[in-house]
């Protein structure tokens, strides 16, 4: 057993690391602009998170710009992650929660394996042991923590 000593940068530094992974390991979408996963998972983070928010909600929660939270919604809605309804206490507005039930988009990444992208970054020799250490943070820390 090693005794590690981490600071907050290394574990940003590591969560930026694997962030990348990850999307690297999705499947894509056919002509979804390049780099727009992150900002989508983002999104779909906080409505599981907050369901029924204003997609004004989820700008302030997220940072992101309305545009790219719009785009993310719009893009969650056409896989049907998400459902789309007005506000009852201002029609202008839309509120935004998770779908009832699991869309084929969402099927498919959850059935997509890591094993690949994760073997090319630290070796096939070492791919069990980093998985088995994944495991174990996604155990320990779940999304949402």
């Amino acid at each position: 057993m090693y005794l590690v000593l981490v600071n907050g940068v290394e574990l940003f530094l590591l969560g930026r690391t694997l962030m990348r992974l990850g999307e690297a390991a999705m499947p894509q979408v056919e002509g979804a602009p390049a780099g727009s996963t992150r900002s989508v998972l983002i999104v779909l983070s906080d409505i599981v998170e907050h369901p029924d928010s204003a997609v004004g909600d989820i700008v302030r929660r997220t940072g992101l710009p309305q545009s790219q939270v719009s785009n993310a919604v719009a893009r969650l809605r056409d896989a049907g992650s998400v459902v789309v309804e007005p506000d009852p206490a201002d029609r202008r507005r839309v509120r935004v929660r998770q779908a009832p039930t699991v869309s084929a988009r969402v099927a498919e990444v959850r059935t997509t394996s890591v094993d690949e992208v994760i073997a090319a970054a630290v070796g096939p020799a070492r791919l069990s042991d980093v998985l088995a250490a994944i495991d174990l943070l996604g155990a320990q820390l779940p999304p949402g923590h």
